[in-house]
């Protein structure tokens, strides 16, 4: 038995999370999943302090002769869960449909049991919340609170901000865990929790399929013999406190990492009416911009409604009518950004990503001399690297699997043709706002514009159709569709490429086409489109 699975044995039999199993090793999460995959091995100086932990021989612990019984109730933190309600970006759904707030509540009630369940009686666990503007958003709040509280757990509320600004706020301040109510770039009737563990990344896959084995009714997989998770009674029923002083602390730590005055720069903001419109103007005015704002007026069902990031071309109209040197567009929970330029031409991620990749070289802080990138990134941006000596690894979809290869090799840059980036340095998520002041710093390092800096990206046209489907696993499984995707990539060979992908997020499949025309990419979009059709898979318009 190899000391992975010795080590795998041992921690699930302390009832030890590799979150916390990471935290007393002072090592990463991710090093622990690869120690129990057997793919690395603990660090000569960490296998005295295993010892310690688990009470076990050094001899017996590092003897592959020695084998340990696995508890019955096992699970492995490796295998690929299969989640219900769970997906690449935690719950979501229409709020009251898919996400009800009965659902939002056995949430809490699991957050609050599970993060309090192994500490000692002098310590209460504690969780911060934050919010998007959704009408929505305020009931979801409500009923996770009363589901913490009611567990033991005691509940800091950040109220409307940021999913970076609750990752943040939960890394640096001591929290158990955090939760972001938000469905990002969707529609005002969609709605989202996004759990955050105490380092601020994301859920992993096995605490996710343990809170839909809850909100199930499954508490057998729970505790052995219980009907359900038991209530905190007297003194032991969390605490609500008012946190804004959270926030606060958050946007300091924004205005502090800039090292320019933006005085001379006129910025265009659209906020998409979501969490960051009272967090991006004063920010950006702090820092001695000429603002202008829109997008920047949320009354609950506007968030992402004709602006924001997934409607650049407001901003690009409100830049050239203003006459701004730039612009910044955000989602509805501020952790992309999309920027424009003086002309009002869109600079995607991919031209993001570059910019940023230059800035990081020429200051010798590209470790690896390497960028992590998604499937999704244009190969023109490939290309451009490539002429700079700078390598790019690309990953599926999601910045959960961009931020975890950056983890897993210590790359300090990567994100997403849609505008997750992620500056390892400064943060463990995507953040716009942070995104936006280093395109800005880089703009007055070089004292030029945005346009100049990432004109060396010469992107193929990209053309990506939202599929709406009754079953996305029956059409990811269908042989027809996946061998005419296989026909359509011979036919283009080395002058482009076709995927098709499921969304995380929502009940759509994504056909993009990369090709050098837009005709062309158009033609193999709709070649694929009608056989799916054909097959009766499609359920209306997106």
């Amino acid at each position: 038995m190899t000391i992975g699975e010795k080590i795998y044995i041992l921690r699930t039999k302390a009832r030890l999370s590799q979150e916390s199993l990471a935290a007393k090793l002072d090592v990463t999460r991710q090093s622990i999943s690869k120690w129990e995959l057997n793919e690395a091995t603990p660090g000569l100086s960490k296998i005295p302090l295993l010892s310690e932990i688990f009470d076990i021989d050094i001899k017996l612990l590092i003897s592959e002769d020695y084998e340990l019984e696995a508890p019955a109730d096992a699970i492995n933190d490796s295998v690929e869960y299969n989640n219900k309600y769970f997906g690449t970006d935690g719950y979501r759904g229409e709020a009251n449909v898919q996400l009800t707030s009965l659902n939002a509540y056995k949430v809490g009630r699991f957050l609050g049991w599970f993060y309090s369940k192994n500490l000692p009686d002098n310590r209460r666990a504690k969780i911060v919340i934050g919010k998007d503007t959704r009408l929505s958003s305020y009931m979801l709040e409500y009923s996770l609170i009363a589901g913490i509280v009611a567990s033991g757990t005691d509940v800091y509320m950040l109220h409307v901000t940021t999913t970076p600004s609750v990752s943040y706020v939960t890394r640096m301040d001591g929290f158990d865990a955090g939760v972001m109510i938000t469905a990002s770039h969707n529609p005002y009737y969609d709605n989202g929790i996004k759990v955050i563990n105490r380092y601020g990344e994301k859920l992993d896959d096995k605490t996710a399929s343990l809170i839909e084995s809850y909100i199930d009714g499954d508490i057998e997989r729970l505790i052995a013999g219980a009907t359900d998770l038991p209530y905190a009674v007297k003194d032991k029923i969390g605490k609500i406190v008012d946190y804004s002083q959270g926030r606060n602390r958050y946007i300091g730590y924004l205005i502090s990492i800039a090292t320019h005055s933006f005085k001379n720069l006129k910025i265009g903001i659209d906020t998409a009416n979501g969490a960051s419109f009272s967090i991006a103007k004063s920010v950006f005015e702090a820092l001695g911009a000429q603002v202008y704002v829109t997008g920047c007026e949320p009354n609950g069902t506007n968030i992402n409604l004709g602006v924001g990031s997934t409607h650049i071309e407001n901003l690009s109209e409100f830049v050239k009518e203003n006459h701004l040197d730039l612009g910044f567009a955000f989602d509805g929970d501020a952790d992309r950004c999309l920027a424009v330029d003086e002309r009002g031409n869109v600079v995607d991620g991919d031209k993001i990503m570059y910019i940023l990749a230059m800035r990081l070289k020429e200051m010798d802080n590209l470790d690896h001399n390497t960028v992590v990138a998604t499937i999704m990134s244009n190969s023109g941006l490939i290309k451009a690297f490539k002429k700079q000596g700078i390598e790019c690894v690309q990953t599926q979809v999601g910045d959960r699997f961009v931020y975890e290869k950056m983890q897993e090799c210590d790359y300090k840059l990567g994100g997403e043709q849609s505008g997750h980036i992620i500056l390892k340095k400064y943060a463990t998520t995507g953040d716009g706002i942070l995104t936006a002041i280093m395109l800005a710093e880089q703009v007055c390092d070089k004292k030029t514009n945005i346009s100049t800096l990432c004109r060396d990206v010469v992107l193929f046209p990209q053309i990506t159709k939202n599929v709406r489907v009754f079953s996305k696993e029956e059409v990811m499984q269908d042989k027809d569709i996946l061998n005419r995707v296989e026909d359509i990539t011979a036919r283009i060979g080395d002058n482009g490429r076709i995927l098709l992908r499921k969304s995380g997020t929502e009940p759509v499949i994504r056909i993009m086409a990369e090709c050098e025309t837009v005709d062309i990419c158009n033609g193999y979009i709709n070649e694929l489109y009608k056989l799916i059709e054909s097959k009766g898979y499609i359920n209306g318009e997106y």
